[in-house]
């Protein structure tokens, strides 16, 4: 059986439009199945609100593969990019998997244990908490790194060249961070793990895209290294709707031949 959700429109102007689909099907076991659709490249900014100071020593970064937390991370997106009410929502996403015109996808998470947050943070806690080997913990940061030669409706970035571009290149998309723990590093630490993911798949080539006003996503991202490439043509953001994007690249050492 398969139940499919829409979504209003991203009230804030900051985001994109059209930052992912979604919408949810349901397993035969579990009653649900998540598949996350990495679509278009986008990351929160900061806001000004208080930030909640965390201890790191607890904090786990890697790729996701359990249902639950995958759907943790999928709310922490909607509730990141999206202003709803909580009963108003489902979630569609492809995620650790593969899709027609990517030879690979999966989703990078920060967590925390439940205990840390559950005082300080308890809106966050309800909408992305999973239970993994027993410990209830908590999505706090989120991404997906994607392999494969462009993103749907971006620009394409154009290293490598020749054969190698389908191997060589990724894009980070999805980027986001809970609003609650902004200025805490995390964002670095999920793209940082991601470069660490990509090179072991034998990535050569990280882009992400990025809104051009949004200055503290860029600062991230140039803390982490990338550079920029390449400016999204103005007739292209007009016609999807959106802010124009720049493109920023980095180059990684390839650990893993393919």
């Amino acid at each position: 059986m398969a139940l499919v959700f829409s979504l209003p429109p991203p009230s804030s102007p900051s985001f994109s439009s059209h930052c992912f689909s979604i919408s949810l099907s349901s397993g035969h076991q579990s009653g649900r199945r998540i598949r996350f659709l990495p679509v278009a490249a986008t990351t929160t900014t900061h806001n000004r609100q208080h930030s909640i100071p965390l201890d790191k020593s607890s904090l786990a970064v890697a790729e996701a593969s359990e249902e639950d937390q995958l759907w943790a991370a999928a709310c922490l997106r909607v509730r990141s990019f999206y202003d709803f009410q909580d009963s108003s929502y489902g979630i569609h996403e492809r995620i650790a998997g593969k899709r027609k015109g990517f030879k690979r996808v999966s989703c990078i998470n920060a967590t925390l244990p439940l205990s840390q947050l559950s005082s300080s943070a308890n809106d966050l806690c309800a909408a992305c908490k999973f239970t993994s080997n027993g410990e209830d913990r908590v999505v706090v940061g989120t991404l997906d790194l994607n392999q494969c030669l462009w993103l749907p409706e971006e620009i394409a970035g154009t290293k490598p060249e020749g054969i190698e571009a389908g191997f060589g290149r990724a894009y980070l998309s999805n980027v986001c961070v809970a609003r609650e723990l902004h200025r805490n590093g995390l964002g670095y630490d999920i793209v940082t793990k991601s470069k660490i993911v990509a090179e072991e798949w034998g990535i050569t080539d990280l882009y992400v895209h990025v809104a051009v006003g949004n200055e503290p996503a860029k600062n991230l991202y140039m803390k982490s290294g990338f550079i920029h490439e390449n400016d999204e043509p103005a007739w292209q953001a007009r016609f999807l709707d959106r802010p124009r994007r720049i493109l920023l690249w980095i180059g990684l050492p390839c650990t893993n031949e393919l």
